[in-house]
């Protein structure tokens, strides 16, 4: 955007939105200065590469990429229905999808527990296979995939609505089957949505606390997250887990870097 346009998106703002604008700015930045305040740098490298934190930023780091997969695996079909048919309870559909980013997440979890739990609505048949899903890997996984979906679904429909159906019309009246209109015209077309929305994905399911803990637990190696090891921490040693939250901050301001960069590009 040149300078001439930027003024232009000024013209006429009211100058007492300034103050207000400044006070959230600084509700928002005040508290990651005050965390990098308090961080120990003189001991930061040995807080965040101890084995147990290792051991969580690379279980976290693994799930949440599987998290991710999952969502575009199932969330890809989801935002195209959404987007590009229209069926009676669509916006009943659309709402459910999207609850798990309203609701808190201890209930997604408390969901997912009398769902996949062991005595769960779907539990009690998998156990009888020998599958048990609750406090695995596995449910961690499940966890941060249920409150990443959204993100994913949003960011793609809302790419989808805007680049609208008239190349994959002509397409199809060229003959290309379905799939070959999806893979050649409609894939092409909304990709930086799609890498926008993984991103984002990828970047709440790291960031997931509440439903792990509670479908998951906390056992060291399996299910503990880095979110969770710093809850621990805080409580036995803030200075690495001031340190361990800073690598989170860390981790998300380069994420929305890449997802701000996604979408200046779609």
């Amino acid at each position: 955007m040149t300078a001439a346009a930027r003024r232009a998106t000024t013209v006429g703002l009211p100058r007492w939105v300034v103050l207000p604008a400044a006070l959230g700015a600084l509700f928002i930045v005040l508290p990651l200065v005050a965390m990098i305040m308090r961080v120990d740098w003189a001991d930061f490298p040995s807080l965040v590469t101890s084995p147990s934190a290792r051991e969580a930023l690379l279980l976290s780091l693994r799930t949440s990429l599987a998290a991710t997969v999952l969502c575009v695996v199932l969330g890809v079909p989801m935002a195209l229905v959404l987007a590009r048919t229209s069926f009676p309870g669509q916006g009943v559909l659309r709402s459910l999808v999207l609850l798990p980013l309203v609701l808190p997440p201890v209930v997604g979890g408390i969901a997912l527990l009398y769902t996949f739990g062991r005595r769960g609505l779907l539990g009690e048949e998998l156990d009888v296979l020998g599958l048990q899903v609750a406090f695995s890997t596995t449910a961690v996984v499940m966890a941060q995939t249920f409150v990443a979906l959204p993100f994913l679904v949003v960011s793609l429909e809302g790419a989808l609505r805007t680049a609208g159906d008239r190349y994959e019309a002509v397409a199809a009246t060229l003959g290309a089957r379905p799939t070959t209109v999806f893979r050649r015209v409609t894939l092409p077309l909304v990709l930086p949505g799609l890498a926008s929305g993984a991103v984002l994905s990828f970047a709440r399911a790291l960031g997931e606390f509440g439903a792990t803990i509670t479908f998951a637990g906390s056992l060291e190696g399996v299910t503990r997250t880095l979110p969770l090891q710093i809850y621990l921490q805080r409580e036995t040693d803030p200075d690495a887990a001031v340190a361990l939250s800073l690598v989170l901050v860390a981790v998300a301001v380069l994420v929305i870097g890449l997802a701000r960069g996604g979408r200046t590009a779609s």
